[in-house]
């Protein structure tokens, strides 16, 4: 399939690539020190700095430890709960040569603006850790077409809908919908859409993935200096974008609370009784299996969910699901930098991938981790985020996409201001003259 293809030619240009940087990373090896561990255990410790989560990145960290016979041992020190905190501080300790960044998670949009700080990864370690790995994961590990990180694990929206109400509007869900197509079941059959409007990430994940289906690119050049990049908002696709996310707002097709709507809070609206579709993240399973469980909400709720690709634009254009996820990088000033990566491809292996799934319901990176026959037993979409994953696009790919993203929030809100032929480029306008230093955010 073009997907397999794809990955084998990135693939090619990773090892073309490594071949560069193997001198690099023969010099920082020879740099190795003992060990910063105990003085009386000499065993090196390698601290990996983690986004929180229900515990998996600890128990993989220690079951990495025991695997590693005394080579290394692995601490897990927590990151702040918002990304952007995450990046702030990742971003600060890496600019001052932090040497105790051993091991990072990080998110895909924030790998540009990190690359420069981040040791190579070795040949081998590329081609053995991106091995079936799914193509939107890949895409978002690398920057100006080399792996810089490494694919952990990947998420992605999907279209979650209640099974009563795409019955009764007479669509047939084996097939692909259009947003058009649900935006006239919620105006007709008198329910809402569970998308997200606020003033938050959540905001430039779904502009990015509208504007992607469409054919077009929020940033047409994503390797310029701040001063020469060029935008794609103002296109057809751009504008259709605009034209979705309008309509939503000002016909309330997504509940009158859209302009605060997250993901948390759409979830409330899709399981409440004007329900029908929403776009959200696998998180969506296991926490209305715990509503029911817990008593807050009927079976019947549950009974009546079901699941696909995330809507298109076009009826004859593929969907270009939101990419999100986590990716570990190893800082430059590390003192262990080649004991770092032998740390991460224990824990990026498939199993320790499938293990993070079923314990903390982020989907593997890995296309093999989906084989093992319990994670379609208790994620029995799984194959519809595997297919996603393979489908998704990454946000724009730049060192400054903190400033593209704010900028982006901040002109395409409240959903029911947006308008298809001036909201794209006021947007455009904005985040150029912020990027040339002519206005602040």
């Amino acid at each position: 399939m073009p997907g397999n293809r794809r990955i084998k030619q990135q693939k090619k240009r990773i090892r073309r690539r490594s071949g560069a940087v193997t001198a690099t990373t023969l010099g920082l090896a020879s740099l190795l020190l003992s060990g910063c561990g105990p003085a009386e255990s000499g065993v090196p410790t390698l601290t990996w700095y983690i986004n929180p989560d229900a515990g998996g990145q600890a128990a993989i960290a220690e079951r990495c430890t025991e695997q590693a016979n005394g080579e290394y041992r692995i601490e897990t020190s927590l990151l702040p709960n918002d990304a952007a905190a995450q990046r702030e501080q990742l971003a600060r300790r890496l600019a001052a040569n932090d040497d105790s960044l051993d091991i990072m998670s990080i998110d895909p949009p924030f790998v540009p603006e990190l690359a420069t700080f981040l040791a190579p990864v070795p040949e081998g370690v590329a081609e053995r850790t991106t091995e079936n790995t799914l193509e939107g994961a890949l895409q978002g590990a690398m920057y100006k077409d080399e792996l810089v990180t490494v694919p952990f694990w990947a998420n992605t929206q999907i279209l979650w809908y209640r099974e009563s109400v795409a019955e009764e509007a007479g669509l047939d869900m084996s097939q692909p919908v259009t947003w058009d197509q649900l935006m006239e079941v919620a105006a007709t059959q008198d329910v809402e859409l569970g998308v997200q409007g606020s003033q938050a990430e959540s905001m430039t994940v779904w502009i990015n993935s509208l504007i992607e289906s469409a054919g077009g690119t929020i940033l047409e050049t994503p390797e310029a200096p701040a001063d020469e990049i060029e935008l794609g908002l103002v296109s057809e696709a751009g504008r259709e974008a605009a034209r979705i996310i309008g309509t939503i707002g000002d016909q309330e097709l997504g509940g009158p609370g859209l302009a605060t709507s997250t993901e948390n809070t759409s979830l409330n609206l899709f399981q409440g009784e004007s329900g029908s579709f929403m776009v959200n993240y696998p998180f969506v399973w296991p926490a209305t299996q715990s509503a029911v469980e817990g008593g807050s909400l009927d079976q019947a709720v549950l009974d009546d969910i079901g699941w696909a690709l995330y809507p298109r634009v076009y009826e004859d254009q593929e969907t270009a699901p939101p990419l999100g996820g986590i990716n570990l990088g190893v800082g430059a000033d590390s003192d262990n930098p080649e004991l770092a990566y032998k740390a991460i491809e224990c824990i990026v292996q498939p199993e320790n991938q499938t293990e993070y799934f079923l314990t903390n319901g982020n989907p593997p990176s890995n296309s093999e981790s989906y084989e093992d026959p319990r994670i379609e037993e208790q994620f029995p979409m799984a194959e519809t985020i595997r297919q996603s994953l393979e489908l998704a696009a990454p946000r724009p790919q730049t060192p400054f996409y903190n400033e593209i993203s704010t900028g982006l929030q901040q002109t395409w809100t409240p959903p029911d201001e947006v308008e298809p032929e001036t909201t794209p480029e006021e947007s455009a306008e904005f985040i150029t003259a912020v990027l040339r230093g002519e206005r602040l955010l």
